[in-house]
């Protein structure tokens, strides 16, 4: 597992828009990391890099918030409000893995059982005063995903 250090927010936001430029249309990003550890920060970076103007707040009370970001479907879903994994069901998920659609996932553990395995898989852990973030890949594309990561950052 591949990690780095963001030294604050705005180094985190940056790590979000460098992954923006990298990831191709479709997949599954997850984030995980405890309260405050920087996930919609960095969920953030990425959106704002696609050119949403807006701003960008966890959807912890709906569960999911649509975005239309140069011809991209992005589905920003957090599930730390889930009950149960079988909600998902209910909120359409299977619809959007349709290869065209990137789902960012926050709190995937509360869907287990019924996410499929993530292309990437984000980590986030306070270590203050910044962030430390682990890469983990799980499909051939998330292996491509972090060397392409790795190259850009060391550059």
């Amino acid at each position: 597992m591949d990690s780095h250090y963001l030294s604050d927010e705005a180094a985190t936001e940056a790590f979000g828009a460098t992954l923006a430029q990298l990831l191709g249309n479709g997949g599954i990003v997850t984030l995980s990391g405890q309260l405050g550890a920087g996930k919609t920060t960095l969920i953030r970076g990425f959106l704002h890099a696609l050119g949403h103007q807006g701003a960008v707040k966890s959807p912890t009370y709906t569960l999911v918030e649509p975005y239309e970001l140069d011809g991209r479907p992005i589905m920003h879903f957090d599930l730390y409000r889930l009950g149960d994994p079988e909600e998902l069901e209910y909120l359409g998920f299977r619809d959007y893995l349709d290869g065209s659609t990137l789902c960012l996932i926050e709190w995937p553990e509360k869907g287990k059982g019924y996410l499929p395995q993530a292309d990437l898989a984000l980590r986030l852990e306070v270590s203050a005063p910044g962030r430390t973030i682990s890469m983990k890949a799980n499909t051939d594309a998330g292996f491509a995903l972090i060397s392409a990561l790795e190259a850009k950052i060391s550059s």
